[in-house]
């Protein structure tokens, strides 16, 4: 195996110069045998109230330039051990929701076919049905483990199949989940209606809520996730609003 190629040292190249990709990592086509690929997907027209999340892959790759390599609290400099790659967008349909779904499909489809992992930049929450379709393509039906404050699980909206707050709803009904093997941690807030807990059970999801953070451990929690998630592929979806409003009150 290759030593990977990390990020520009930026002891050596300020952070405010340099390659613009994802925590100053080499481009795709820089490396030869890529473990995972960091994807933007710049699409935000499944939200139902405030957009902009089509600019959080910019706003993310920007950010990243003040990453270190190193995490101390794990010993692990992870850009060391994997190969990890800036991909670049998907240039997705801002018009036609699901016409932007197919092309997110087949651009990660073509991925988990060459066994690349990876890391996508929403974009809004829509985005995790196309993704789910290509995983299940590779894995079959496969584990979740989905961070946010909502349930993702509802129907439709103003009749619409396809929006930010159904696509685990649309991933229950085609087949792409494993029911024994789905959890959400740090629901909160309010819902619709009773059902709505009821519906997502259903699907195969268990909760965490925000609450059960302080009725408990941390440790305990973590010890509930690796139990329900088990030892197959899992795919991870982080929703910024899982942090509390104080810290992301724009989302």
């Amino acid at each position: 195996m290759s030593t990977p190629i990390g990020p520009v040292d930026a002891t050596q190249v300020p952070r405010f110069a340099g390659p613009a990709t994802f925590a100053r990592l080499p481009r795709l086509d820089e490396v030869t045998s890529p473990d995972v690929a960091v994807v933007g997907v710049p699409f935000d027209t499944g939200v139902s109230y405030r957009p902009g999340a089509r600019f959080g892959p910019a706003h993310v790759r920007a950010s990243s330039k003040l990453l270190r390599p190193y995490h101390p609290g794990l010993d692990v400099s992870p850009f060391a051990v994997q190969q990890v790659a800036d991909a670049g967008d998907v240039a997705v349909n801002p018009f036609d929701i699901e016409e932007a779904i197919g092309t997110l499909e087949q651009a990660a489809h073509g991925f988990a076919a060459d066994d690349v992992r990876l890391l996508t930049i929403g974009g809004d929450p829509t985005i995790a049905l196309p993704l789910l379709r290509a995983a299940a393509r590779r894995h079959g039906p496969i584990g979740v483990l989905h961070l946010d404050a909502h349930l993702d699980t509802w129907d439709t909206y103003f009749g619409a199949a396809y929006t930010h707050g159904t696509p685990f709803r649309r991933a229950g009904e085609e087949g792409l989940l494993d029911p024994e093997r789905c959890l959400h941690m740090g629901i909160r807030g309010p819902l619709y209606a009773p059902s709505d807990l009821r519906d997502d059970r259903a699907i195969g999801f268990q909760v965490v809520t925000a609450d059960n953070y302080q009725d408990t451990t941390m440790a305990a929690i973590v010890e509930r996730m690796r139990a329900r998630l088990g030892a197959g592929p899992v795919y991870v979806s982080v929703d910024i609003d899982v942090l509390d409003p104080a810290h992301a009150p724009g989302t």
